[in-house]
């Protein structure tokens, strides 16, 4: 800005974004003090750099202003987790299917994990058989995002939000 720029000859934009041209750093600066601006630097990997005449008071809170919007409308997504047993009763199934449907719809991942214990771990196609009803009860609001995968003595499968 203004003074710190230490190149020779610099392209001119105006406070229209008009081209003004190649001019000597001396001469764009002289030019933007009679506008009562500043001469900032936008392009300094240009050849020759690229300065613009403006306000930079008022570009730094234009600037702040994005950021803050774009902030606003990032939404963190967070992974929620449904534990079932493979031996799970119905109406608990429903329960937990319930609670999987209500993260997705607050726009969670919901992370579905069959615990198995001890001997359980030989009947993996009864956890098998769960997730892939558990994916059913949600397929209309949620796409399976990874397909249930034994780790260790639990099978997980992440289901994620459908995107409108």
């Amino acid at each position: 800005m203004n003074n710190s720029i230490r190149v020779r000859e610099v392209r001119v934009v105006d406070a229209n974004g008009n081209q003004l041209g190649i001019m000597a750093t001396r001469d764009a600066m002289r030019l933007a003090e009679e506008k009562q601006l500043e001469l900032v630097e936008i392009a300094p990997q240009a050849k020759p750099p690229v300065c613009r005449i403006m306000d930079y008071g008022k570009y730094k809170y234009e600037q702040s202003k994005r950021e803050k919007e774009t902030r606003k409308k990032q939404r963190i997504i967070s992974v929620k987790e449904v534990k079932l047993r493979p031996n799970i009763e119905e109406h608990d199934f429903e329960v937990k299917a319930k609670n999987a449907v209500r993260f997705l719809k607050d726009g969670d991942k919901v992370k579905v994990t069959i615990m198995f214990r001890g001997r359980e771990i030989v009947h993996t196609n009864l956890g098998q058989q769960l997730l892939v009803k558990m994916a059913e009860q949600v397929k209309d609001i949620a796409t399976v995002e990874r397909h249930p995968k034994l780790e260790g003595k639990n099978m997980i499968m992440i289901l994620a939000p459908k995107q409108e």
